[in-house]
Parts: structure tokens; sequence; C-alpha cells
């Protein structure tokens, strides 16, 4: 019965998503022809004609894109997964060895900017290897792509439209623009209306050069982290055990509260005294990664300030916990990671936030991005049931949900 279910619940959703005929959905544009009509778009949006022309000389679709926007690694792979490989030992033998040659550099972005030296080279370090893997996707292909067609049309429209201005003001040439499948270039992944916003010529040669200048590469990454209000000196959080009958509801990124108030609910960190080591008066909350079952984070500031950097919990825990080993805090994490679950695929994911609409628990978009809106449906859901309500999606929930 449950897989009959499940069955049910999968080929309804490919149903919803099937193209309508006979005049009930309007026909699609095809990716040439929504091309030549964004256009207008661009050029509304101050975009000259030329600027236009040259960009889009060549411009191929690309379905590789598509797969990859559905299946990012911050939100499709087990976060113990992700975090083994963003936090290998390699990465941090190769980090330290960079941040040694970087030095002076990193210190006096740190002295200016006032964001640690090991946060930028974690940054770094993720987004490209240490600038050895920058992406090769032609970024005017990957953003028109986007903006075809799917679930981040709007994405792909305006960073398409950053990406001609950045074309436009001469800040970059055509064969530079190069990057992820998601239009993120150079060393540290700039999308392009962070560049425009955040990008800045800190080596004083009248460029904003993420792609092969260190010191516009880390200031620029520093401006922005010091925009996003990183608090300089501030840990970005630490490793917790909660209590007996901990009520999980309040894991959520809308209870924060001051150290002193956790600590007296008998929240306790697992390397350091929580009540002495940290000002009490401190707001943070608490991250479950992989729910009640995995190690638990109480997260401050800073890790809502790598947030902004990307919207991944994942990518942000792995950037906190790579920038301590970088730092020489080579603690690592106590509580196990649930290695027995598994990630949920696409259709898993869009089949539970279905299964919740179903029951009365709305989740929002039915997209297979379990984001706010999904785990608060989940969590509501979960109390309901009266289970722990920590709002983690996986399999052992989706087969509860839709049995």
């Amino acid at each position: 019965m449950k897989v009959q279910r499940l069955t049910r619940i999968f080929i309804a959703l490919a149903a919803a998503s099937a193209p309508l005929v006979g005049g009930a959905r309007a026909e699609e544009p095809s990716f040439d022809e929504w091309l030549r009509g964004f256009r207008a778009e661009a050029t509304a949006a101050g975009v000259r004609q030329d600027v236009i022309d040259a960009a889009f000389d060549g411009v191929l679709l690309n379905q590789r894109v598509f797969e990859l926007n559905d299946n990012q690694p911050e939100f499709s792979r087990a976060v113990w997964d992700y975090i083994d490989g963003a936090v290998s030992e390699r990465r941090v033998n190769d980090g330290r060895a960079r941040v040694a040659e970087n030095k002076a550099l990193l210190d006096r972005v740190e002295s200016e900017f006032g964001v640690d030296e090991e946060i930028i080279a974690a940054i770094w370090g993720l987004e490209s290897s240490y600038g050895a893997i920058m992406g090769d996707y032609d970024v005017i292909g990957a953003l028109a792509t986007l903006g075809w067609k799917g679930r981040r049309t709007g994405y792909g429209r305006e960073q398409l439209i950053g990406a001609l201005k950045i074309l436009q003001n001469g800040y970059a040439d055509r064969t530079q623009l190069r990057g992820s499948w998601a239009g993120a270039m150079g060393q540290t992944q700039f999308i392009p209306t962070t560049y425009l916003r955040y990008a800045v010529d800190h080596g004083g040669d009248g460029k904003r050069n993420i792609w092969s200048d260190l010191d516009d590469v880390f200031a620029s990454t520093a401006n922005y982290l010091s925009a996003s209000n990183y608090i300089h000196g501030a840990r970005w959080g630490v490793e917790i055990s909660l209590p007996d009958g901990f009520d999980y509801a309040l894991a959520d990124a809308d209870t924060r509260k001051a150290v002193i108030e956790w600590a007296g609910a008998g929240v306790a960190a697992r390397r350091i005294n929580l009540a002495t080591d940290i000002d009490p008066n401190t707001r943070g909350r608490i991250f479950l990664p992989a729910g009640a079952r995995g190690p638990a984070f109480l997260v401050f500031e800073n890790f809502e300030a790598i947030l902004k950097y990307n919207r991944s919990t994942s990518y942000a825990l792995a950037v906190g916990l790579l920038s301590d080993r970088l730092a020489g805090r080579n603690d690592p994490i106590v509580a196990a990671w649930p290695r027995s679950d598994r990630a949920l695929s696409l259709d898993e994911r869009m089949a539970l936030q279905q299964a919740l609409k179903d029951k009365g628990f709305d989740p929002g978009p039915i997209d297979g991005v379990i984001g706010a809106g999904t785990k608060r449906a989940l969590k509501a859901w979960q109390k309901n049931e009266g289970l722990p309500a920590d709002g983690y999606a996986s399999l052992d929930t989706l087969t509860r949900l839709t049995s």
C-alpha cells in the first residue's frame, strides 16, 4: 500500500507538470523565440543593442543546466556527504598552504573590511578549490537557459541583465564570462548582480578582477560579507548537546535567544563552556542539519551572514567548519551523523511536499526545494503526529506521510 500510494503521488506530480494541450495552457516560446523577446527587456533595463547583439551571438540552450538546477549538491546530497567532501583533509591542507602563501594580503583585507581571514579562505576553498576550478559554463548561455523556463526564470532574467551590464561597463570581456551552471563567476563565485554591487578594485588597477587578481578576490568577498553584517572575531556557531525532553520545534530559524537563555534551558556546548566562553547576551538559534538524530549547533550572526552568500545551510555549515580547521581549531564534530539515511531525490522531495499539502499542511510550491515553507509544514505535521518536530525531510518521514 505504501508503494502504491507513493506511485500515485508521483503520477499526479508528473501530470501536473506536463504541458496542457487544446489551449488550456499557452504554448511556450522556443528558446530562440524567447531570446529574441528578451532583447526588449534588456533594452528597457538600459543595455545597448550592440552589447546584446555581441553577447547573444552563438548562444545555445544548455540542457545540462536544467539537470543541475534540480539537483544542486547543497540540497540533493545528504549533509554528511556534503560536509565530508567540503571539509576533506586535502581541502584543509591545501587551504592552509594557500593561506600561508597569501598571509600578508589576507591580513590586510581582514583589517580593512573586518572579516576574519579564515572565513574568506574557506569560501575561496569551497567555491573554487582556492582558484583551481572556477567553472567552464558560458555564463550568458547558462543564464539564458534558466531565464527561458523552469522554476528560476526570474533569477535567470535578472542575472542575465546583470551579466550584460558587466559587459557594457567594460568590467569583463565576453570570454571571461565563464563560470558555474548558475552563472556564478570568479574565484569566489559571484553572480552578476552580486558582482555589480559588491566587487571592488582593491588592487588599484582600475578593474574589479575576481578571476585572477587575489587582491580583488579577497576584498570583494570580504566586502560582501561585511555588508551582510559579519562580526569580526565572533564565532559562527558551536556544536551543542540538547537536554532530555527538548522541544525540537524550538530549532527554528525564527527562534533566537541569548546564550544565557539557552544555557538556562539545559543547552550545553560540546567543546567549550557555553555559559562562560561566549558573551551571554549573544543571540543565536539552534540548527539541526540532520534532524533530531544528528549533530546540533547553536549558530550566531556570522552564520546568517554566510547564508546570505549562499542560501544553503549545508554550505554555511561547511564554511564554518572549514574556517575552524584553517584557523587551527581542529575539533571534529562529536555527535554522529545518521549515515543510514539517504538524501531524497527530486521526485521524492516533491512527493513529500504533495503529501503534506494533501494532509492540510501547506508547504508552498511543489518544487522539490525543502525551504522554510516546507519545513514549517513538516514541523506542524510532525507535532500533530506526536513526532519530534525537527522539520527534517527523511525517507522515513516520506514513508510515514504517504502510508
